[in-house]
């Protein structure tokens, strides 16, 4: 059996588009009470961008925009996140505590790469407990490149991760799995886009298939 699991967390682990859309409108009506947007809130552009970190988000919602607006709306888009999150807006894809549940008592580690800020991730881990399964949560914060790779090659090394897999929906997660010589398992979820998924070693439509896969996966 794998002994190492990643999982990426937005649109895997976290279904971000409950307060997605809420959040991104909170965050473009701030832009507008300073006239700084008169059109449309850019949902849709945002959903197939879902996935990269978020100064990048922004330069491609804002071109246009000066630097120091775009870092005002993501200091005030994660703070309508995490708000959003706290009060209960959000929820984990079906199944993630029975997963969990089952690699932990089959011997597994846990742990969750993602482009999501520090602040971000530890409200939804705390919001519902992942810390009963995870034995530690990475950001890309922490990683200069902001690649995904490289944020699952600190993971590899701290660990000493041998035999592992990358679970996640978007191209980042598979390459950063093959990039760090692990199998990559891609999810055919809500952000998911078939070209990318392609490129995975496994496609799964819900975590469910992770208790049948891994007993599967050897060393």
């Amino acid at each position: 059996m794998v002994q190492s699991l990643i999982f990426d967390m937005d649109g895997t682990l976290f279904q971000t588009d409950k307060i997605l859309e809420i959040s991104l409108e909170d965050a473009f009506n701030h832009l507008r009470s300073l006239n700084e947007w008169d059109k449309e809130t850019p949902i849709d552009k945002y959903r197939e961008i879902m996935g990269v970190p978020l100064p990048k988000v922004w330069e491609a919602l804002l071109p246009n925009h000066s630097s120091e607006v775009r870092e005002q709306t993501d200091a005030y888009f994660l703070e309508r996140l995490i708000e959003n999150i706290r009060s209960g807006k959000g929820a984990l894809y079906p199944n993630v505590k029975e997963v969990f549940g089952y690699l932990k008592e089959n011997n597994c580690s846990i742990y969750i790469a993602s482009n999501g800020l520090t602040e971000y991730l530890t409200a939804i881990v705390n919001y519902y407990n992942l810390d009963n399964w995870v034995t530690e949560t990475f950001s890309i914060q922490q990683i200069e490149s902001l690649n995904k790779s490289d944020l699952v090659k600190t993971i590899v090394e701290k660990y000493g991760i041998t035999n592992g897999a990358v679970i996640g929906d978007r191209l980042s997660d598979i390459n950063a799995a093959k990039d760090n010589g692990l199998v990559a398992i891609g999810c055919n979820f809500d952000f998911a886009q078939e070209d990318e998924l392609s490129q995975a070693d496994i496609v799964i439509d819900g975590l469910i298939e992770l208790k049948t896969i891994v007993s599967q996966l050897k060393n």
